[in-house]
């Protein structure tokens, strides 16, 4: 074996002789590298010569690691620890090789190398410039040990082999100079300019992109990722659904057409029912043809929306509409989920095991950019603006794409101006961006106009198209928990309907569940009536959500029955009820109740009975609460406007004025000032990208999971259980997806009620447990309870 082949990059895979080839691992970055500029194309807010510099930056980015030290620790999988960074020691190579290039460009390259594991500044330990702060290169060439001459050597003239081959650089430096002293010039000139200089938001844009697309290539070609290289929507995708809406006697509608058309963003506010997402997918498919034609990428295509549970449904309608599930891909927290599911249902001869594996490795597949079409939230694609090795490879992903959002109303003010920064971003990186909605209010399209610019967006609205009459809006003043209220659901059951019950709290919820199930049993049979809302463990939730689809699902002969529901109803399952009674809430949240019924159209106009919330404190505090939940002004402004309406038949283009007028309010002008409040100060802190490799937006990341993600925790009596799950497979990530039957979400807060198993890495609480009602009082808790 000569000195090149027995240089190692990893250590040895469980029974594995010897770890991947360094030249294997370096060859295989520089191809995903060159995947991902195939991909992204040329971004118009870089330097001409960016991606030249990606490129060279993944062949070089691990050349460190021919240090003795390093190889003797990756010679087996228990290996001596060394301590010194690789990433470090290979800008000697980045010095030597481009030793006939500007020294700007050779600072671009190192800024590449430098940054794929480890913060520039910060805690000294931890961060590379304060850990490596040497005045003598002699010194600082010591630190890593010895080297062996001959495979330093042999490593360079490969390196230099594969620059001129591939064109990457005309020619290099005749001899090598003294690796470790280079790498230490080309240091102190990185911390010149990174540490003890400001280089300004244009430098600091384009070091987290080149950041980001030497990540991305490092991570594909370690994980040993395929990327799907040809975007199927495209014109000929375009095509086949027109073909295919006319065939099945649904031709083009005008909006349809208009936003087929459109040039640049698009805004589409027409009714439910009306093919908003077929006018989104004919305008991305325009979108996607201008971007290959501009960039010469293969632009991503993202369906962005604000629940998971319509995400699932979204991406199975795609992957119907493409006739392949294996080029969608499910972003969000509970992806690997999905494909369990989808995989057990698919094929009865999979058991849990071998199903958990391949759910677990198709969803990893996602994280590793394969997919060029993406169903998720925003929060995934957000995550990018922390930056840093974990995140920057999400922005450089998201340049140059196209963007459908759905709902974005749906958002509170917080999110929804990070959403809004993000928005602007994503337009200066090549990103192209559709909003679509049946109730978008017009001050929410004034701030998506600011964002986009008004000259490059295109609103496309119903123009004469009638709005549906589904509903009929019906108010009463008691509280759906009172007596009164449920003697008139009772006598819906007895008349043979389905109906629908939102509380507001789990409480409320349990309260209704507990005094209209025997009826609905005892009349329509066992499985009747279901109670759903959050706190249920993830495996006995998936079992009830089967359940109401399966007698209430818009694809379902007609049965009568009751569900009763929380808030979780408002953005899950695609269900149909004869009449809704729900507790007082929000204009936004009463509409996606509202969807529920009749959500087909097929009858007349159903019942929607609002009831009166109750207002009241929570935590003792001073502020008063719609059933302790929601905004008292907001519900306040609703109810009025309910209750001057009481008896009207309801559309969706009545319900956007109803919007509008609550928007216009004293609570509207609060609501666009903590909508721009939170954008200024995402766009501040996070897209600026000011001190891009300081190790304080890595800690930044705790503050963004608290606000976007909740806590899971298992019951202490499950413990056993959710063990044994864990190791049911020697796949680790396997044994936690079949483990994850057994999680309850919570709220961030309620970690204070609960333990937290360091070796098991999950919070363990006391509590009452009911696989029919769900989570009950947690014990020893002070804090926090279920109803809240």
């Amino acid at each position: 074996m000569n000195e090149l082949q027995r240089l190692r990059a990893k250590s040895p895979r469980p029974g594995a002789p010897h770890g991947e080839a360094l030249t294997e691992h370096l060859a295989a970055t520089l191809v995903g590298a060159e995947l991902l500029k195939q991909r992204v194309g040329r971004i118009a807010v870089v330097p001409e010569r960016f991606w030249t510099w990606v490129l060279v930056a993944a062949l070089l980015h691990d050349a460190g690691k021919v240090a003795d030290g390093f190889q003797l620790m990756v010679a087996t999988a228990t290996g001596p620890l060394w301590r010194y960074r690789h990433e470090v020691y290979s800008l000697g190579f980045v010095a030597d090789l481009l030793a006939k290039w500007p020294q700007h460009e050779q600072l671009w390259v190192a800024i590449g190398v430098l940054t794929h594991h480890r913060p520039l500044t910060g805690l000294a330990g931890w961060a590379i410039l304060p850990t490596y702060r040497d005045d003598d290169p002699v010194q600082f060439a010591r630190r890593f040990g010895t080297v062996d001459p001959a495979a330093a050597a042999a490593l360079r003239d490969w390196l230099a082999r594969v620059l001129t081959g591939t064109r990457l650089t005309d020619a290099v430096s005749d001899t090598s100079a003294g690796v470790g002293e280079a790498g230490h010039q080309l240091l102190e000139a990185i911390r010149e300019e990174w540490e003890y200089d400001d280089p300004g938001p244009i430098s600091c844009r384009t070091a987290v992109l080149m950041q980001g697309a030497v990540t991305f290539a490092d991570h594909v070609s370690s994980a040993h990722g395929v990327l799907l290289t040809e975007q199927p929507l495209g014109a000929a995708f375009a095509l086949q659904l027109v073909t295919s809406m006319e065939t099945s006697g649904k031709p083009l509608r005008h909006h349809q057409r208009e936003a087929a058309a459109v040039g640049k963003h698009l805004l589409v506010r027409t009714p439910t029912g009306s093919g908003k997402t077929e006018a989104a997918l004919l305008w991305a498919t325009t979108q996607v043809e201008q971007v290959k034609q501009t960039t010469g990428g293969q632009p991503r295509v993202f369906y962005l929306l604000p629940y998971l549970a319509s995400i699932n449904a979204m991406t199975d309608r795609l992957a119907d509409l493409l006739g392949d599930s294996d080029v969608v891909g499910v972003v969000h927290s509970k992806a690997a989920t999905y494909h369990l599911s989808r995989s057990l249902c698919a094929s009865e001869d999979l058991d849990d095991t071998d199903a958990a594996q391949l759910a677990v490795s198709r969803a990893a597949a996602t994280r590793l950019f394969r997919e060029l079409v993406r169903v998720g939230t925003p929060y995934q694609l957000l995550r990018g603006a922390l930056a840093g090795p974990a995140c920057s490879s999400v922005l450089i992903d998201s340049a140059n794409s196209v963007f459908i959002l759905d709902e974005l109303h749906a958002y509170e003010p917080q999110r929804l101006g990070m959403i809004l920064a993000m928005i602007e971003f994503w337009t200066t990186i090549g990103g192209r961006i559709a909003v679509v909605s049946a109730t978008l209010p017009h001050r929410l399209e004034k701030l998506l106009t600011i964002a986009l610019g008004e000259r490059d967006l295109t609103v496309v609205e119903a123009g004469n198209q009638p709005w549906p009459q589904r509903h009929r809006l019906c108010l009463r003043h008691p509280h759906p928990t009172a007596p009164q209220s449920l003697a008139e659901i009772e006598n819906r059951l007895r008349a043979g309907q389905s109906v629908l019950v939102v509380a507001n709290n789990v409480d409320d919820a349990r309260a209704i569940y507990s005094a209209l199930a025997p009826l609905a049993r005892e009349l329509h049979g066992d499985h009747a009536a279901l109670l759903l809302h959050s706190q249920f463990k993830t495996g006995d939730r998936a079992a009830i959500e089967r359940r109401i689809r399966d007698r209430f699902g818009t694809d379902q002969p007609y049965q009568p029955g009751l569900l009763v529901a929380t808030q979780v109803v408002e953005v899950s399952l695609d269900v149909s009820f004869d009449a809704l009674h729900t507790s007082g809430a929000p204009l936004d949240a009463l509409i996606q109740r509202f969807g529920r019924i009749n959500r087909t159209a097929d009858r007349s106009p159903a019942d929607v009975v609002v009831h009166t919330p109750q207002f009241r404190s929570r935590h003792n505090g001073a502020d008063e609460w719609a059933d302790g939940v929601y905004d008292h002004r907001l519900t306040e402004l609703t109810m009025n406007i309910l209750t001057a309406n009481d008896g009207v038949l309801l559309d969706e283009h009545q319900l956007g004025c109803w919007l509008d007028e609550l928007y216009q309010s004293d609570w509207g002008d609060r609501w666009e000032a903590a909508v721009e409040r939170s954008r200024r100060q995402f766009q501040e802190v996070f897209l600026s990208f000011s001190m891009p490799f300081d190790d304080t937006r890595a800690k930044l990341a705790d503050t963004f999971d608290e606000l976007f993600d909740g806590i899971e925790a298992i019951l202490g009596s499950d413990l056993i259980a959710y063990r044994q799950a864990l190791t049911a497979t020697s796949d680790v990530r396997a044994g936690r997806l079949l483990g994850s039957q057994f999680l309850i979400p919570l709220p961030h807060h309620a970690r204070r009620n609960s333990t937290y198993d360091r070796k098991l890495k999950i919070h363990i609480i006391r509590a009452d447990y009911d696989a029919e009602t769900g989570l009950g009082q947690i014990h020893d808790s002070r804090t926090y309870q279920p109803e809240e």
